[in-house]
């Protein structure tokens, strides 16, 4: 694939354009996604950006290339032409969550709430820190993503299990369960944690029936908002089946002042921060992917098949 002209769009759009080599040889405009035309698209050969703007089609363009991990903004509930190729940003991604997750997760085991309430009430409360070892987590989602938290974790003494659309075995992970057995992987775990991209089968996965299923189990969310419904959520805090939920992607973001997820103790908020794409890893990996399709390259690990929405 032979590609000249390309739209760079996005929240990084200008440091891309400070970093873009000379010697990359491409007509690019680099524009913020409130400036984007019709007239842009139909120039261009390729659209970079981690979601479609307000005149985005895919008449012309004959790849785009999200510049986040998920491509659900492209691709859910929307149509796509089958013969554009999309791909996106890999990376470090795992390496970003998996400390994020464990950053909460011993958080809690070693009391710092606790501690920092003893300190600024001069209390001294010696109750001892509870260790990570021996617990049992469930990681929803085998991909990239999911085994690099699971080596993470057993790297520490974790028992692993996965949830995976069929259950194949999966590095890291001691045993891993078909999604249509959900129930039964969560209903043991001290942590579920969410990693899964947004489709039609992760929909509001995470509601009342699922919940139900938990026992007094921490959840992280770091896949998508919409896997998750809050009113089920806050029902589940509220009758034990949870009791604690760390929450980096939302519905809606920003998250409303409304939403009552705010006033939660049990709940902890971040903005969508646990595996932030920098500015070298959308390059490199943009341009990495350009020079594999311009050599004809047809085994490309960040394609993305878009009827299956990852």
């Amino acid at each position: 694939m032979q590609i000249e002209n390309i739209i760079i769009t996005g929240r990084m759009y200008r440091e891309l354009e400070t970093a873009w080599p000379e010697a990359a040889g491409k007509q690019v405009r680099f524009l913020a996604e409130s400036e984007v035309s019709e007239a842009d698209m139909a120039w261009a050969d390729a659209y970079v950006g981690f979601k479609p703007v307000p005149a985005f089609h895919l008449e012309s363009v004959r790849w785009v290339h999200a510049l986040g991990a998920g491509v659900d903004a492209f691709v859910y509930c929307k149509p796509w032409k089958p013969d554009v190729l999309l791909t996106r940003t890999t990376g470090s991604f795992g390496r970003k969550i998996g400390e994020y997750c464990l950053g909460h997760m011993l958080a809690e085991l070693q009391r710092h709430e606790m501690f920092a309430r003893s300190q600024s009430d001069r209390s001294w409360r010696p109750v001892p820190p509870q260790s990570l070892s021996g617990s049992r987590v469930t990681v929803m989602g085998t991909g990239s993503v999911g085994q690099e938290l699971a080596r993470m974790l057993q790297a520490l003494g974790v028992q692993v299990s996965g949830v995976s659309m069929r259950g194949e075995k999966k590095p890291y992970m001691d045993h891993v369960y078909p999604i249509s057995r959900i129930g039964d992987a969560v209903s043991a775990a001290d942590w579920v944690i969410n990693t899964l991209p947004l489709t039609a089968q992760t929909d509001k996965l995470f509601g009342s029936a699922l919940f139900a299923r938990m026992n007094g189990a921490g959840f992280i969310n770091v896949g998508r908002g919409p896997s998750v419904d809050h009113a089920a959520l806050l029902e589940a805090l509220d009758k034990g089946h949870l009791r604690l939920a760390v929450l980096d992607v939302f519905e809606e973001e920003p998250l409303p002042d409304a939403s009552p997820l705010w006033q939660r103790n049990d709940v902890r908020v971040t903005p969508h921060v646990a595996a932030v794409t920098s500015v070298e890893e959308a390059l490199s990996g943009f341009l990495d992917t350009l020079r594999k399709l311009e050599a004809g390259e047809r085994e490309l690990a960040n394609r993305v098949d878009p009827a299956r929405g990852y």
